[in-house]
């Protein structure tokens, strides 16, 4: 009898504060509807013991079994901890990170390559500015009304502050609908050391490296490091930090990274990016792994078919990786799909790990619990028409 495929997912998410169980209850509820679509029979299970959080899936597909077990890299901590600052530090984020954005001429270099995406990252500092318009109007009108009724100026100052401070509270507890504090958070959180990683972060891609490290060890045949949004930079610098300790031998599985929805020149355009804009260099030409990058136009949110090597220009003359290709929401989703997602902006950053009713050769469960691995899956796929590769970015020293 032959053995079920065996594979370890290792998940990195973007910059998202919620705990990791967020990311298994989406796997349960996406892969039973895209189970449907597909034709195949997909189940998940507890993990093992000392495995780290996460789950393990058995399948049947037409073409064979595959046994996963998927692991959440977690620093969702780490998130929560760079958005306690309240509503002054936001503000201060927004001032600082526009400096280092428009001073160093990274978001000159961005709109040279998608606006939709710099748009999507203009988008918090619109809203905050707004918010904080709203709060100095009501300020105005409130001391206006208080004064020309008891004639005691500090009293109308004092109630004039209180009233702002009330607005910008409230608009801050309406967060969850507008994301405009979250957003500004990431950004903030990305460009704080201008593109370098905070000593924290880089101290948990260590931790991450073992872990990699340690599955490449196992007698399985495929790891795969999967990347989105901000999670597709650090899944690089990760997979080339391992890379570099030669974890990879002639005895390990297969190693494969998956980029989603990816980011890349949001960190590698900045000033002091120098190990990201290194290790993307690094791992392009490396025959010891697969790498295929997904995005798509229709998200707002990512720099859709912009290849982030060749963007970031450091791309050198034997660049074989990323495999980049669409997701193509416009083909793969039903016009009924297309319309409940319409303006769901980061809904449809998320497409990449939920289903699709008219999937295409990109399935995520597929690709994640099933018998092929990334290479064979993806062997001879030519990279989607209009794939950018202009080189945008600072490049390496």
């Amino acid at each position: 009898m032959t053995r079920p495929f065996r594979r370890r997912v290792l998940y990195l998410p973007g910059f998202d504060p919620m705990p990791p169980r967020r990311y298994r209850e989406l796997y349960r509820r996406e892969s039973r509807k895209q189970a449907q679509v597909g034709g195949y029979d997909l189940t998940m299970e507890k993990p093992a013991l000392g495995s780290g959080f996460g789950w393990r899936t058995r399948a049947h597909f037409p073409e064979g079994e595959a046994e996963a077990q998927v692991e959440v890299l977690v620093w969702a901590d780490m998130v929560q901890a760079s958005m306690q600052g309240g509503i002054l530090a936001t503000y201060a984020q927004m001032v600082r990170t526009a400096w280092i954005y428009i001073g160093s001429g990274a978001l000159r270099r961005l709109m040279r390559l998608r606006r939709g995406p710099v748009l999507a990252a203009l988008y918090p500092f619109a809203v905050l500015l707004l918010q904080l318009l709203g709060a100095i109007m009501v300020a105005a009108l409130v001391g206006w009304a208080v004064a020309a009724l008891t004639g005691l100026s500090w009293l109308a100052a004092i109630l004039a502050l209180a009233a702002a401070w009330g607005t910008l509270a409230l608009a801050e507890r309406q967060d969850h609908r507008l994301f405009a504090h979250y957003l500004m958070h990431d950004y903030a959180f990305t460009a704080s050391l201008q593109g370098a990683y905070p000593p924290g972060l880089e101290a948990r891609l260590a931790q991450f490296a073992d872990r990699v490290s340690h599955a490449l060890s196992e007698d399985i045949d495929e790891v795969l490091v999967v990347g989105h949004s901000s999670g597709a930079y650090l899944a690089v610098s990760l997979l080339a930090d391992v890379l570099r300790r030669g974890a990879v031998t002639t005895h390990s599985p297969a190693l494969a990274l998956l980029t989603l929805g990816h980011v890349v020149p949001m960190a590698a355009f900045l000033p002091r990016a120098h190990r990201l804009r290194a290790d993307l260099s690094y791992l392009s030409d490396k025959p010891d792994l697969f790498w295929l990058d997904v995005t798509a136009p229709g998200d707002p949110c990512s720099f859709a078919l912009c290849d982030p090597v060749a963007v970031t220009g450091v791309a050198g003359p034997g660049q074989r990786w990323p495999l980049v290709i669409s997701a193509a929401y416009t083909r793969t989703l039903s016009p009924r799909q297309q319309r409940a997602l319409r303006w769901r902006w980061f809904r449809l950053h998320l497409q990449y790990l939920c289903a699709f009713d008219q999937p295409g050769d990109y399935d995520y469960f597929a690709i994640t619990a099933g018998p092929r691995p990334l290479a064979e899956r993806f062997a001879g796929r030519r990279p989607s028409p209009g794939r950018i590769t202009t080189p945008a970015g600072p490049g390496l020293p």
